[in-house]
């Protein structure tokens, strides 16, 4: 498929994609033909490593430093992208807090705070200064990576299904006062998928082979998801295909939330 064909001029902004799942959807979307932007938060070297493999594709690739729980940060990645690339044709949020996994009641005030302040008041502050750009550039596409938790609670999970809980209602309201603008908004609810922190909360033995077992179990498809699988959904949204697609919340869970 043709670069024209699939993605509008400019680049994908990816929020995360130095990474796991952002690393994977950044790599499809430059399979497009599309250049990317790609933010990371720490790991410079890592996000450097991703930015070559991708421009190895034939693209340009460009990296910028974002802790999402900082403003001034997110605004400023979005104004560089955009100098850099001349037009955002889409920005993806992959990007989120280190999650943990305690059950509500012991959930404290200080994770309950982080997640807000990254996940949710993150995600609000990239719709509030990518809203300017896609309506000065003639529309956009907004992709959030959500959690298939919103189909089905998990336990032990609230950390991550209550932010993105309040952003998929952002995702809405982006979808009904934008779409006159030419701007669009979905999300990617996501399963079990081996990246991430599922590799780290393995390492640690939360999820453990009784806890694989049990979750295997109850899903349709049985096995857990790659990172691939989501990239392919939300170069969906992201590109052209999706022109006519808007305020959808797309299920990539092997059918968790069934």
């Amino acid at each position: 498929m043709t670069r024209s064909a699939e993605f509008n001029e400019g680049a994908s902004l990816v929020f995360g994609g130095s990474g796991g799942i952002g690393a994977a959807i950044a790599t499809r979307i430059a399979q497009g033909g599309s250049d990317v932007a790609i933010t990371y938060c720490s790991n410079r070297e890592r996000a450097e490593q991703a930015a070559a493999t991708i421009a190895e594709l034939g693209v340009v690739c460009t990296i910028h430093q974002v802790d999402i729980s900082n403003k001034d940060q997110i605004h400023g990645a979005i104004e560089e992208a955009a100098v850099r690339h001349g037009r955002l044709h889409s920005v993806v949020v992959a990007a989120g807090s280190d999650i943990k996994q305690p059950f509500l009641a012991e959930v404290t005030d200080e994770q309950w705070e982080e997640v807000i302040e990254g996940d949710l008041n993150g995600f609000f502050r990239i719709v509030k200064n990518i809203i300017p750009h896609f309506r000065t550039h003639g529309g956009g596409s907004l992709v959030h990576i959500s959690s298939a938790g919103l189909g089905r609670t998990p336990p032990r999970d609230v950390l991550s299904v209550a932010p993105k809980a309040a952003n998929e209602a952002l995702v809405q309201y982006v979808a009904k006062e934008e779409g006159v603008y030419g701007i669009r908004a979905n999300s990617v609810a996501v399963g079990v998928i081996e990246t991430g922190i599922f590799k780290r909360l393995e390492a640690e033995g939360v999820f453990d082979a009784a806890w694989k077992e049990a979750v295997l179990a109850n899903l349709p498809i049985k096995h857990f998801g790659q990172p691939e699988d989501i990239a392919e959904a939300a170069a969906f949204f992201a590109s052209n295909r999706s022109k006519y697609v808007t305020g959808q919340l797309l299920f990539v869970d092997g059918g968790y939330a069934v």
